[in-house]
């Protein structure tokens, strides 16, 4: 089976990505973040350990503290958050589709997923958390979701 399901723990992850960036360089704290995008508190704190360790977010304990992006916002893809929580973007039982090997008619599978695993890391490297925080989506990804069968 081909895995390609945002998890919970990466959609959290994203939408607090999301309200750093909005917060444009300020500290938000994560009782703030949690209340923003109503994430339970103590999944929010491992999802920013693991952020701030892939080097994506920093922190700083104390009345002045919080969290915050590590580097602008136009520099971090969903692609990254995603990787950093969920680690691979498409895998095929688990594995990387360049490992799976098939036989016979079956043979052209992995092109098919290797291609599938292409397309969506070019839009999910493309748009970054910039992006979702102005509400300004590139062009193509603007094309893509005009068209009623992406809806379907």
């Amino acid at each position: 089976m081909l895995d390609m399901r945002l998890s919970a723990r990466a959609d959290y992850a994203l939408r607090a990505a999301v309200e750093l960036a909005a917060a444009d360089g300020g500290h938000i704290t994560a009782e703030q973040l949690a209340r923003a995008q109503h994430i339970p508190g103590k999944f929010l704190e491992a999802i920013l350990t693991q952020l701030r360790r892939a080097g994506l977010v920093r922190s700083q304990r104390g009345p002045e503290g919080g969290f915050w992006l590590a580097k602008p916002a136009a520099d971090i893809a969903l692609a990254d958050i995603i990787r950093a929580i969920d680690g691979q973007l498409v895998g095929v039982r688990g594995e990387r589709p360049e490992n799976i090997g098939y036989i016979g008619v079956a043979e052209p599978l992995q092109s098919v997923w290797i291609a599938l695993r292409a397309n969506e890391r070019a839009i999910l490297e493309e748009v970054t958390l910039e992006h979702i925080a102005t509400g300004r989506l590139p062009e193509r990804i603007v094309e893509l979701t005009d068209d009623p069968r992406a809806w379907a």
